[in-house]
């Protein structure tokens, strides 16, 4: 084993200049993150200078299988903390031979309303705060839960300090870390309510570049979980019964909500938000509902509502 870790470290950079490039992107579920890997000639950290690249789309419920070839575009390039050195991680997102964005492919219609220059002048910022649930691999059961069995109630665990309530530390260490190497604008991390569950958050970052950097470390989590024999589950309520769900929390403002006046601002787009309360809920993912029930820290799925804090 040590001379197989011994080659997976290898320094590259010692013997050549060729570096690995790991293209990245979200498959047929909208949820399921793919890559694969290719060699190229030396360093590279403008994506517009990435080559673009083939997948068989039938085998990501992309494409048909008479015509499943799917294009990656490169979009965004972040350093990569498994190879390091100069060997990069790319999101990309995903067209069709001629050039056609497909329907999974969300980042393409954010990414021209981002471009707009109305919105670039405004600087939209986002906070986005991830809740994952760590599993025992095999058994898809809370890590740190009995098996079969159930731990104390919820109360200790926010937050919490101790091998009988963070369960997982580890993994949630490496991650924070790796993401800070690879240059995601990760601004912290915390245990939460369920005992297995923790919080990462992303940002404050600006307009796309949000999307991209929550996607990269997605991935670098499941890739640490991977590595460790564990599952990273998004899932919004993985255990059902008294125990808190798991969400993303986006926190979100315009350059003119954080100047004077900028209450009044902040109004009117939460307004704006109340009268498409059920066209949002519809494209905020599977499974919300067994999340938002009034219970546990949230409101109810069917009511918009809003307070100043």
């Amino acid at each position: 084993m040590s001379l197989l870790s011994d080659l997976i470290n290898l320094n590259l950079s010692e013997s050549t200049e060729k570096i690995i490039a790991e293209y990245i992107w979200v498959g047929g579920s909208g949820m399921d993150l793919r890559s694969k890997a290719r060699t190229l000639p030396g360093p590279v950290s403008d994506p517009a200078k990435l080559p673009k690249w083939n997948y068989d789309g039938s085998s990501t419920d992309q494409a048909p299988g008479d015509d499943s070839e799917v294009i990656l575009y490169p979009q965004a390039i972040f350093k990569d903390p498994f190879r390091r050195g100069n060997n990069i991680l790319v999101i990309c997102d995903v067209y069709t031979p001629a050039g056609e964005p497909l329907p999974t492919n969300k980042r393409y219609g954010a990414a021209k309303i981002f471009s707009h220059p109305d919105v670039a002048a405004e600087e939209p910022w986002y906070g986005i705060e991830q809740e994952y649930t760590l599993l025992q691999k095999d058994v898809n059961w809370p890590l740190g839960w009995p098996l079969g069995g159930f731990p104390g109630p919820q109360g200790p665990y926010y937050c919490g300090i101790g091998a009988d309530k963070a369960y997982g530390r580890d993994i949630v260490d490496a991650h924070y870390k790796a993401c800070i190497y690879a240059g995601i604008n990760i601004s912290g991390i915390n245990g939460e309510v369920m005992p297995g569950q923790w919080e990462f958050q992303v940002g404050p970052s600006v307009g796309i570049s949000a999307g991209d950097e929550v996607w990269a470390a997605r991935y670098i989590l499941e890739r640490i979980t991977e590595i460790a024999g564990a599952i990273v589950s998004f899932d919004p309520k993985p255990i059902p019964g008294d125990w808190n769900g798991a969400g993303a929390h986006s926190n979100y403002s315009t350059k003119s909500m954080r100047e004077e006046g900028g209450y009044e601002v902040i109004k009117k787009a939460i307004e704006k938000l109340g009268l498409r309360h059920k066209e949002h809920i519809a494209a905020y993912g599977e499974g919300n509902e067994r999340r938002l029930t009034g219970r546990h820290e949230t409101a109810d799925i069917n009511t918009f509502s809003w307070v100043r804090s």
